[in-house]
């Protein structure tokens, strides 16, 4: 069963296992442990959060660099280490984890072309299990490895809480099924549903409307029935993540169904409102 854990974990609760390096792993290796004031932002954690079995505050307590012979991949200026680091805390995970850990990260090189010494650090790791290996881990992405800091364990919790929550977390968007745009009866008047495309087949869509004097009103109905009071999701929520950072810039032509050249226009435009009104989904540590 998922769990939400803030527990800190003794590592006498767990027998203590005993590692080695896996050269056949070095494909999992991370480059450069992201510090929190480089600034992942809502979606970067997102992506990490969602992408991981496991999420975990650990200390580091031991780190080998590999050869160049058992690295042959490493980036020019990275060297790649071996890091065993004892688990603070299970912040959030589908699964178990024991007191020591192991596994793979690349590290930028000092200006003097060292390695930097990353013993006793605490860091946030996003990572799954490898199977058949107690206490090993593999992290997501080349940036699944960020300094821990009391303020980004405080920004991922929100996160953490909506993925683990027991309804679920909403529906991934992979793009727009269909849009349709119906002016009323009075100059000004019009209604525009987008009914989008999801991972799960779950309904989801998006409605506009225009009113004579009115302010644009728009809202998300996340679900079977259509909802003309729905709201706008909230800025750094899921919901809001589904959307900026899946819907495309603009409306693709297939998809919208109106026949009429003032209605096709008015789709397209009502979509670029919601989508500017959506905003950017900016990332600075992960891809899309």
């Amino acid at each position: 069963m998922p769990f939400f854990k803030s527990l800190k974990i003794s590592a006498s609760v767990f027998g203590a296992a005993i590692l080695v390096p896996v050269a056949g792993h070095a494909q999992t290796a991370a480059p450069a442990a992201i510090s929190a004031s480089s600034g992942p932002t809502y979606a970067d954690l997102a992506t990490l959060s969602e992408a991981s079995e496991l999420v975990i505050r650990a200390q580091i307590r031991r780190q080998t660099t590999l050869k160049p012979e058992r690295a042959p991949d490493v980036a020019p200026g990275f060297a790649r280490l071996y890091v065993e680091a004892q688990t603070i805390a299970l912040i959030a995970g589908r699964s178990s984890v024991g007191g020591t850990l192991a596994y793979l990260v690349d590290v930028p090189l000092d200006a003097k072309g060292k390695v930097p010494k990353l013993k006793k650090q605490d860091f946030v790791l996003f990572a799954r299990s490898v199977p058949g290996r107690a206490g090993q881990l593999q992290l997501v992405s080349p940036t699944a490895q960020l300094a821990y800091t009391p303020e980004l364990e405080a920004r991922l919790r929100p996160i953490l809480t909506e993925l683990y929550a027991a309804e679920g977390p909403p529906p991934r968007v992979t793009g727009i099924s269909d849009a349709l745009a119906v002016q009323g009866t009075l100059t000004g008047e019009s209604e525009t549903q987008i009914f989008l495309a999801t991972e799960n087949r779950s309904p989801v869509s998006i409605t506009v409307l225009r009113r004579p004097g009115q302010q644009v009103q728009w809202g998300v109905s996340w679900g079977e029935i259509i909802d003309s009071s729905a709201r706008p999701p909230q800025p750094e929520t899921l919901r809001w993540y589904r959307l900026a950072c899946s819907l495309p810039p603009q409306l693709p032509s297939n998809a919208n169904l109106a026949r009429e050249a003032d209605e096709r226009r008015l789709a397209a435009s009502d979509y670029a409102f919601v989508r500017q009104a959506i905003g950017p989904c900016e990332r600075r540590i992960t891809e899309g």
